[in-house]
């Protein structure tokens, strides 16, 4: 039995042994899912940091990011459909910066889709602003990216 109360989320490392969690996810979250050879590369990459959300034993989120010597980029975070609006992507995002600025980073960038009004909401409640736009950046459907940053 887990000393975990039910529902609570908890956040850990990813391993190689969630990756098959973490792409259900990944293919029910994007139009273009990353690779399992993407994350078991990054899973190598010291420079890298992937987080896993786990809750009543199972993983229920994921956040990706890497830093390279002061930036850091925040390239990927899912969250179950079932999971969602329930402070999940929040924690992992917190998370993710938090594992940033221990690498020294002074500020994280990310992508994020002009039209995900979601996740823009939630990237400005941990300190993100938008700086920029990357035209169709996106594909499936064709859309811009806002390019946000967070000074850290």
């Amino acid at each position: 039995m887990s000393d975990v109360p039910e529902g609570e989320v908890v956040i850990r490392d990813m391993t190689r042994s969630d990756l098959m969690a973490v792409m259900a996810i990944e293919q029910t979250s994007f139009s273009m899912p990353w690779r399992e050879t993407t994350f078991e590369s990054l899973l190598q990459r010291s420079d890298a940091d992937l987080i896993a959300a786990v809750a009543d034993g199972r993983l229920v989120g994921y956040a990706v990011c890497w830093t390279i010597v002061e930036q850091a980029e925040l390239g990927n975070v899912a969250v179950d459909a079932e999971w969602r609006n329930r402070g999940v992507g929040l924690k992992l995002v917190q998370a993710a910066l938090e594992r940033v600025r221990r690498r020294s980073a002074e500020e994280c960038f990310l992508e994020v889709r002009e039209s995900n009004r979601t996740a823009q909401s939630l990237y400005q409640k941990c300190g993100f602003r938008s700086i920029g736009r990357r035209r169709r950046y996106y594909s499936n459907p064709t859309e811009d990216a806002l390019v946000m940053r967070a000074r850290l």
